[in-house]
């Protein structure tokens, strides 16, 4: 029975916060943790805060691969697990740990064999590339790690256990900020590394998350934890079911956060100056971006298993909530961004310029959040959680390519315009991807059950 449209769905509203609480604390620490990074980074000059920032761009590629294919994962463990089906949702997992790892490998390889040629693609700063270098080589360590906690937390989210992930993240941020400040500066015993004392303090704290991650998910016998012949002992049909689903995501993420690259490098060859304010921004950006990402995550979840349980019209449903409600969080949280401009300069060992041009790209930012947090909604909660794949990787990077990418590089190689100006036009995909998602939205095709 689905409830009246203007009441107040108490088990909804109860299952969103379950969920989403812990993805948002386990993302408000995560987004401190990187703030508090940078800011020990940043003490080092302009020259360390800009490598570290072109190193993660490499890192953000990869973890956007990765989060295209556990969120390919996600669609079928949520639906699987509507229906209570621990034995598929394990195959899933095995499918998704597989790819993510042989992923993980590649990028590893390809940073231990050049990484300057990597950096070189973002910066043609010779200061900027000797630092990053350094740090890649040992970071680059912790991606199969990495790409292994991903698989398990993102699994674990979508059987409605997100505290054990959060417990895992939670931990090993500490220890990398822990570690990022013995490591960095040098304190007792342990050397002074600068940032590759930061590479370091990641590995260990990826190492750490992935320890705890199985240690729990296996004593307590949760339903992604399986032995080695259910994880991977699935079949051909079903390896195949998972592709034809989860390769639009994982293409989507791909072009996408190749999309998200060339912005970095873009703005990069804008200046090492206006590639500080743009970092700087992302940095603070993610503590409020935090509670739009809890909401998203959550009803991927919920909708998912309604579909999965083959109720239809309950996940049309939640998806309508949740697409009035994302808006208005984003009106809420984006207004935080303001006030949170006026403090960067006592948190960041930059120029004033710098400041001020992280300032503008804030405040502008502060109007998008309500169509960014749509966006995001719509394309990894709605239209993932009911297996609407392609259409969502159409909508999310046709605008980014047609339009915000070539108007950024005009903007920067034609007419080298101030960063602001630069940061406005690679926000502008957002209204056109806004518009195609929401009339599918409506159009209810996006509801498909992917384990049929």
């Amino acid at each position: 029975m689905i409830k009246a449209k203007h009441s107040f769905d108490k088990e909804f509203y109860r299952s969103m916060l379950f969920i989403a609480a812990p993805i948002i604390l386990q993302n408000f620490v995560n987004s401190f943790i990187n703030m508090l990074d940078t800011i020990m980074v940043g003490r080092l000059g302009e020259v360390s805060i800009a490598a570290v920032g072109l190193g993660n761009n490499f890192f953000f590629f990869f973890n956007m691969i990765l989060f295209g294919i556990t969120s390919g994962c996600g669609i079928f463990v949520a639906q699987y697990w509507g229906k209570r089906d621990i034995l598929h949702i394990r195959q899933a997992t095995g499918i998704s740990l597989l790819v993510s790892v042989l992923v993980s490998l590649l990028f590893f390889a390809v940073i231990q064999i050049s990484p300057q040629l990597v950096l070189r693609f973002y910066s043609d700063d010779p200061e900027v590339i000797a630092a990053g270098e350094g740090y890649l080589r040992i970071v680059s360590w912790s991606y199969p790690l990495f790409a292994l906690g991903m698989v398990f937390g993102l699994s674990l989210r979508s059987v409605e256990n997100p505290r054990v992930p959060m417990i895992a993240s939670v931990v090993s941020l500490l220890v990398n900020a822990l570690f990022n400040w013995l490591l960095i500066f040098g304190v007792g015993p342990f050397p002074q590394m600068g940032i590759r004392g930061a590479a370091l303090a990641t590995l260990i704290s990826h190492l750490i998350n992935c320890i705890i991650l199985l240690a729990i998910s296996y004593q307590k016998k949760l339903p992604p934890a399986g032995k080695l012949k259910e994880l991977f002992g699935f079949s051909k049909d079903f390896a195949a079911r998972f592709l034809r689903i989860g390769a639009p995501v994982i293409i989507n993420e791909t072009i996408w956060s190749f999309g998200i690259t060339l912005q970095n490098a873009i703005m990069a060859r804008a200046g090492t100056d206006a590639y500080a304010a743009f970092n700087i921004t992302g940095t603070i950006s993610n503590l409020t971006w935090i509670f739009l990402m809890g909401i998203g995550n959550a009803a991927a979840v919920l909708i998912g298993k309604k579909i999965g349980e083959g109720n239809r019209e309950t996940a049309f449903a939640y998806a309508n909530r949740c697409a009035k409600l994302v808006p208005v969080v984003g009106i809420l949280v984006g207004a935080m961004l303001w006030p949170l401009s006026l403090t960067l300069k006592f948190f960041f060992n930059v120029s004033p310029h710098i400041i001020t041009q992280a300032q503008y790209m804030l405040r502008f930012l502060t109007f998008m959040y309500p169509f960014n947090g749509f966006n995001m909604l719509m394309v990894t909660g709605v239209c993932r959680s009911g297996g609407d794949t392609v259409y969502s990787a159409v909508a999310d990077v046709l605008f980014m390519y047609v339009l915000s990418l070539p108007l950024a590089a005009v903007a920067t190689f034609m007419f080298h315009a101030p960063a602001i100006v630069i940061y406005i036009c690679i926000m502008s995909d957002n209204f056109g991807k806004a518009l195609m998602l929401f009339l599918r939205l409506k159009s209810r095709k996006w509801l498909h059950d992917v384990t049929k």
